[in-house]
């Protein structure tokens, strides 16, 4: 395997490529090899989110975020469609990016709910028909990323000019990766096979229903940073639901963890060092292989953002109280949700007999 090769591998794959070598300088190498696509990958990442917040302003960095999100992961993901077609879908994405969670944020908590509900759907029936690819996983994160990260005036103004430029550059890489992909479906199979009784549909619903419903209940219980909450439903309502107990059992240990590390750590930082936490973590996210320790790293910046106007005991008990709540709150919705369909089949099976 060539080192090219090696640095397109994941974390996982890198760390069986590690622990199967035969010999100590064979170890040795691909230790080199994946520490240095670790660097290179955080260096193309702060400079990037860097030079965003630069054009677009510092209010719009999370606006970088989202759009080195999509080139990231829609250089290997697909839409399972049709490419032209899925670029179409692709400038739709962007376009509920760009309006949904401002105006989820215009309104009272029921009006919320119904932005984010239609718009959380239309991502997931255009952007997740594969399911393989858990495009959900970067789609629904950037809505809530920009819905909790929400701008207004002159900022939003450029949050609108950056999601535009996000969205040339994410459908030039796009369309360069997969425009000699084949695909059987076309854009109008994307409405056609969307069906109560398939798993696709019935997973797009319960993200749809779970993480929009969650919102709404932290903003009932007047919650902070009720994003975390719908991040937590999202990550743990999984198309396959087998996995899903597995990933609760990863989120809420790595979530109180990171929350214990932050509480004793952060103190003891010199306030230079501050600003670079997010850093921190995205290092140790690109050396964990499994989401538990994905999600200690992962919390780690989120809490350092929310020290501003939480102060730091406030950012890890909402950081570790809303992940629980959402947590469970998407176990039990899951049970509820599939139940209710399950009995509505049994009824139309009955009432056809």
């Amino acid at each position: 395997m060539t080192i090219y090769q090696e640095l397109q591998l994941n974390q996982a794959g890198s760390k069986a490529l590690i622990k199967s070598s035969q010999s100590r300088k064979e170890k040795v190498r691909h230790i080199a090899v994946y520490l240095l696509k670790i660097f290179i990958t955080m260096a193309f990442c702060m400079a990037f989110v860097i030079g965003y917040s630069t054009i677009f302003g510092d209010e719009n960095s999370v606006t970088g975020v989202v759009v080195l999100l999509c080139v990231m992961v829609f250089r290997f993901a697909d839409f399972g469609i049709y490419t032209p077609h899925a670029l179409s879908s692709l400038m739709a994405v962007f376009a509920i990016l760009a309006v949904g969670p401002r105006l989820a944020n215009m309104g009272n908590l029921f009006t919320e709910l119904l932005v984010n509900l239609a718009c959380i759907f239309i991502l997931m029936v255009l952007g997740c028909h594969n399911v393989v690819m858990a495009n959900h996983s970067t789609l629904v994160l950037g809505y809530l990323l920009l819905y909790g990260y929400d701008v207004t005036g002159m900022d939003y103004a450029l949050r609108l000019a950056g999601l535009g430029a996000g969205a040339l550059l994410t459908g030039i890489v796009f369309y360069r990766n997969h425009k000699n992909q084949t695909y059987k479906r076309a854009f109008k199979h994307l409405i056609l096979e969307f069906d109560l009784s398939s798993v696709r549909t019935r997973w797009q619903l319960s993200i749809t229903f779970g993480v929009s419903t969650a919102i709404f209940l932290a903003g009932l219980l007047g919650l902070p940073r009720s994003m975390w909450v719908g991040i937590a439903v999202m990550s743990v309502l999984l198309p396959f639901r087998r996995d899903m107990k597995e990933r609760v059992k990863g989120r809420i240990p790595g979530n109180l963890a990171g929350g214990i590390v932050f509480l004793l750590v952060y103190p003891l930082l010199p306030e230079s060092l501050c600003p670079y936490i997010g850093v921190i973590g995205g290092v140790g996210v690109g050396l964990s292989a499994t989401y538990g320790w994905q999600a200690v790293f992962n919390s780690l910046g989120a809490m350092a953002i929310a020290v501003s106007f939480l102060g730091v005991p406030g950012a890890v008990f909402f950081r570790i109280f809303n992940n629980i709540l959402g947590s469970v709150y998407g176990l039990v919705f899951d049970k509820l949700f599939h139940g209710s369909l399950n009995r509505m089949s049994q009824k139309n099976t009955l009432a056809d007999s």
